[in-house]
């Protein structure tokens, strides 16, 4: 498949996840893998995460947009952007353009939001949401993609429009949760891409999460991003000594046998992570773009587009027939 073509299918894309499977560094990578590709890109971060800007070579976001990637027409580089959201400050936002300055600011300074969070559960992620929706109305990028919440709280973060569409019959709150419904459940506007690592927990979750988004949201899922995967490696099963001996090395015994444990750990990585990609494969009807283990705590701008660009790799690789370039896949067709 064209890179073009894919980062075309959808105006939002929802990177979600369980917790530490890499979400945010796949929300940046598809940004940037965007940008490699002409399109202009914004990142929404909704959990307040440091390590994301930094891997831009940024600071903090805030909630004015921040330029992360300058645009080069010449060389057909795209603009990246983003900024955090939080529920305060989208409501402030929202009473202001409503004319409603001194609300806005009293019901934030006093905890109002608190107490209508209690009374309509799903208040704050709705109020994020709707400001998503408006950023994709006013077309501010080619694409944004939002790190949403852990895989937990992403379902129930993506189910709020419809069960304040239903808790809420009349009024704003209708109005806005009817919206957020709409984008959410057109493939042409919205998808959601689910990252996991190839161990068991997480590919259990990311199946279960799967099914849920599309049953209880009604939203189309992208192809599954497998992050983590350490790379195939040669010549394991020849044991240290013998290498060693066949290079005409000396090497201490201890040193030996620590090469020998690394062996067997890379060996035990590798076949676990085929046996969960086939399993994968087998629960969930999706195509995979999968991405390496880094061997870093802190990625760079350097390492990002390493990242970047094996995102795109894998999306030429990517059957069409198993992609529906308008947005996304359905599991249960």
């Amino acid at each position: 498949m064209e890179p073009a073509t894919f980062f075309a299918a959808s105006r939002v894309v929802i990177v979600a996840g369980k917790g530490g499977v890499g979400k945010t560094t796949v929300t940046a990578a598809l940004a940037r893998a965007a940008s490699l590709e002409g399109r202009s890109a914004l990142i929404v971060e909704v959990e307040g995460k440091a390590g994301l800007p930094a891997m831009f070579g940024a600071e903090d976001l805030g909630y004015a947009e921040d330029v992360l990637v300058e645009a080069d027409q010449q060389a057909g580089i795209g603009e990246v952007r983003a900024r955090a959201l939080t529920a305060d400050e989208a409501l402030l936002e929202y009473l202001q353009d409503n004319r409603m300055t001194r609300v806005a600011k009293r019901l934030v300074s006093t905890g109002v939001l608190d107490v209508l969070a209690t009374a309509a559960p799903g208040i704050r992620d709705i109020l994020v949401l709707g400001k998503v929706k408006q950023l994709e109305n006013d077309g501010v990028a080619d694409l944004i993609v939002l790190d949403a919440p852990a895989a937990g709280h992403a379902v129930t973060f993506l189910r709020s429009a419809r069960a304040l569409q239903d808790s809420v019959r009349v009024g704003p709150i209708n109005n806005q949760a009817r919206d957020v419904l709409a984008l959410l459940e057109d493939a042409a506007r919205c998808q959601v891409m689910l990252v996991t690592l190839p161990e068991e927990t997480p590919v259990n979750e990311l199946v279960e999460t799967a099914y849920s988004l599309e049953e209880e949201v009604g939203v189309a899922l992208g192809p599954v991003i497998v992050n983590g995967l350490y790379p195939q490696t040669v010549g394991l099963d020849t044991p240290a000594a013998a290498a060693t001996q066949m290079a005409g090395a000396q090497v201490e015994p201890t040193t030996i046998e620590a090469l020998d444990a690394a062996a067997d750990f890379r060996r035990h990585r590798m076949a676990l992570q085929a046996e969960q990609l086939d399993r994968l494969s087998e629960q969930l009807p999706l195509p995979q773009l999968q991405l390496p283990f880094l061997f870093t705590a802190d990625l760079d701008p350097d390492d990002l587009d390493g990242l970047a660009h094996r995102l795109i790799a894998g999306v030429r690789e990517l059957d069409p027939a198993a992609f529906d370039p308008r947005g996304g896949t359905r599991v249960t067709s």
